[in-house]
């Protein structure tokens, strides 16, 4: 295999920032949070906390990876702006880990950009020695995944990784399953096996809003990232707050203006939902049968209503 660190190079000001900070006799290392664009991110969750992070806070970059190495551009292409009669403008695809501090001044590391298409294994392990070069305690990736559950329901967590345990009260509902593989997730894997604290935390966003941005998601998962580091963010926290407000209202306002046959299916699940939290506070998993649609069904229903709503059938005059 080629050498990792040949896939990233150093920002000289950012690493002496970092190593100040790990040099001094009360560090107990840095926390890391990860990202990447273009797996599964139901409701823009982890995109929404990265994006926030990176406009509200402070930061300097401490390692740049080379993108134009791990890109695929003919699967995923930049955007470029052209005016008139020439282009003016590339957005650069940036992959970097970045240094922040939360709103008491404690620092933390971002490592976020668009997922590698190629050299994973060799990116992982290139990120493996960024994490020993820095220091790194604890690294905690997040993401949202769809799932047949209402959005009038408070968002359920999946947390992974080697310390789950950091999301107290916070049960998986899966046992055993064969998925598509990430960069994220064989990341948490190898740095697992290298003996590394690693928490994932996945949200669970309904399947009918899945494809649009969805705070309500994003907040659950900062909440619980924030508890198992001790990071304060309260302008992020806040901004999401006044997002989820405002898109639940929406999502209520539509659904009024829908048919019979959409609220139904998020009745459906409503009812599926408490049923099954009434099992689990009975001390058994077996929930009172609900007929409820498909995945496949739900997500078709509320595309049409809201392809119908475009065409200007559901448009207010």
């Amino acid at each position: 295999m080629l050498e990792p660190r040949d896939l990233y190079e150093w920002e000289p000001a950012g690493l002496r920032a970092v190593d100040e900070i790990i040099g001094s006799a009360d560090s107990a290392g840095l926390d890391l949070l990860y990202h990447f664009e273009g797996f599964i991110d139901a409701g823009d969750t982890g995109a929404q906390i990265t994006q926030r992070l990176l406009d509200q806070q402070p930061h300097v970059t401490v390692a740049r990876f080379d993108a134009d190495r791990l890109t695929d551009y003919r699967s995923r292409r930049p955007v470029m702006t052209f005016r008139r009669d020439r282009w003016v403008d590339y957005d650069t695809p940036r992959l970097e880990l970045r240094l922040l501090r939360d709103a008491t001044g404690v620092p933390f590391l971002l490592l976020s950009g668009p997922e590698p298409d190629v050299e994973w294994e060799r990116f992982v392990a290139a990120v493996r020695e960024v994490v020993e070069r820095t220091g790194v305690r604890l690294a905690v990736t997040f993401h949202g995944i769809p799932m047949g559950v209402p959005h009038t329901r408070p968002v359920g967590l999946t947390p992974h990784g080697t310390r789950a345990d950091l999301v107290p009260g916070q049960q998986s509902p899966f046992d055993e399953a064969q998925v598509p593989g990430s960069v994220a997730a064989l990341l948490e894997l190898r740095l697992g096996e290298a003996e590394r604290d690693v928490l994932g935390v996945a949200a669970h966003v309904p399947h009918y809003i899945a494809r649009s941005t969805y705070p309500d998601a994003a907040l659950a998962v900062l909440d619980a990232v924030t508890s198992a580091t001790g990071l304060v963010l309260p302008e992020i926290a806040h901004s999401l707050r006044g997002d989820a407000l405002r898109t639940q209202e929406e999502i209520e306002r539509q659904l009024a203006e829908g048919d019979e046959e959409l609220v139904a299916v998020v009745r459906g699940l409503e009812q599926q939902y408490d049923a099954l939290s009434g099992a689990e506070t009975r001390g058994s998993l077996v929930a009172e049968p609900a007929e409820l649609p498909s995945a496949d069904e739900l997500g078709e229903e509320f595309e049409r209503f809201l392809a119908e709503r475009e065409s200007g059938g559901g448009k207010e005059s």
